[in-house]
């Protein structure tokens, strides 16, 4: 299960990396050579977003990625076929981060099987409450996947511990308010957040939303377990080119 393997990669490294990608974006090529630079530079997991039109919790640098892939001919069929590929090539977890309408439409039970089949270990489903997913997390459980679920600085600590009850893998934690992409203040009031999450589940940590540079890395060392970057990225990829990925990863890891 990810939560053994999250656990294990960590009494060999203080602080996990996990990155974001939109599948398709800027083609599937790239994507894959951007999954390629990733791994090789060391990140420990990742995020493959199924582009969606209306992805509300991302900002614009991801609302564009999604738009341009979606524009671009991308379909979930192409995502599964993509997704088996990295898995089968990479020995690091892959997860699907997406919204709710493309697993209602494709069929949760089905959905869920072609994850299986093709490898992913789990899923983040950012508008999908837990009280209203009983077949997504039956189908899960019944497969061995890990549904993500997520904490917010507005979430109330008896939530918190709700949804980690039914959450598996890890709890991804949105840094701040609002959408991807944004500035986070990394502070303490942050690191207070980070010490609620904590008491509240035994699951890792990762924190999301607004991770950019070392500084970031550095801060939430011994706060949190994973810190996840997306926008940024994607920022660099656009600005320089798909070796951009792996300069980055390097340069905040080390």
């Amino acid at each position: 299960m990810l939560e053994q393997y999250l656990k294990n990669r960590l009494k060999e490294k203080e602080l996990l990396l996990m990155t974001h990608i939109v599948l398709g974006y800027p083609s599937f090529r790239e994507s894959f050579e951007i999954v390629e630079e990733m791994v090789s530079a060391g990140v420990d997991m990742m995020e493959l977003q199924i582009p969606f039109s209306e992805p509300i919790a991302d900002g614009p640098v991801i609302l564009k990625a999604n738009q341009e892939s979606l524009a671009g001919g991308v379909t979930v069929e192409k995502c599964f076929e993509f997704a088996g590929k990295v898995t089968r090539s990479f020995n690091i977890p892959f997860l699907f981060m997406t919204y709710y309408n493309i697993l209602f439409k494709y069929g949760v039970d089905g959905f869920a099987e072609r994850m299986k089949q093709c490898g992913i270990r789990g899923a983040i489903v950012p508008d999908l409450p837990p009280e209203e997913g009983d077949t997504y997390l039956s189908s899960m459980e019944r497969l061995g996947l890990d549904p993500v679920f997520i904490f917010s600085p507005n979430t109330p600590p008896e939530r918190m511990r709700y949804i980690a009850g039914v959450g598996r893998g890890f709890v991804y934690c949105v840094a701040r308010k609002g959408v991807t992409g944004s500035g986070t203040a990394f502070s303490d009031p942050l690191s207070d957040y980070l010490r609620v999450c904590r008491e509240a589940t035994d699951l890792p940590l990762a924190l999301g939303f607004g991770v950019k540079d070392k500084s970031d890395i550095d801060f939430l060392k011994g706060k949190a377990d994973i810190a996840v970057i997306g926008s940024q990225t994607i920022r660099l990829i656009e600005q320089e080119g798909v070796c951009a990925a792996g300069r980055f990863i390097r340069d905040i890891s080390r």
